[in-house]
């Protein structure tokens, strides 16, 4: 996947994400960690806890300005809907291009 900025704005203040590669697997890594911590047993739970804190303050390494706290929790849905965004980007490219590869083969 190519590398894209996307404009964010989370209670009226304006961020910039850059969707890599490495942030798009981090999202998803972030929404299976919150998956399971749904269903975590306690002795799980807090390490689990401490793996979806690092993975959001990684995620949010890529965010400019620096996020406040206030805003993490917005900015991080915001970059999930961004990923999903891109990734139907991608698909769509993908449909595309095989599409015209099937009619050039007819």
């Amino acid at each position: 996947m190519n590398m894209m900025t996307k404009d964010i704005v989370v209670n009226g203040t304006k961020y910039k994400v850059t969707l890599t590669d490495q942030v798009i697997g981090q999202a998803d890594n972030l929404k299976s960690l919150y998956a399971s911590m749904v269903d975590a047993d306690p002795d799980d739970f807090e390490q689990l806890s401490s793996q979806t804190s690092s993975v959001i303050n990684e995620i949010a390494t890529a965010v400019e300005p620096e996020v406040s706290d206030g805003h993490l929790d917005g900015v991080i849905q915001e970059v999930f809907s961004a990923v999903a965004e891109k990734k139907s980007e991608v698909d769509k490219q993908i449909k595309q291009k095989d599409a015209k590869i099937s009619k050039k083969r007819k």
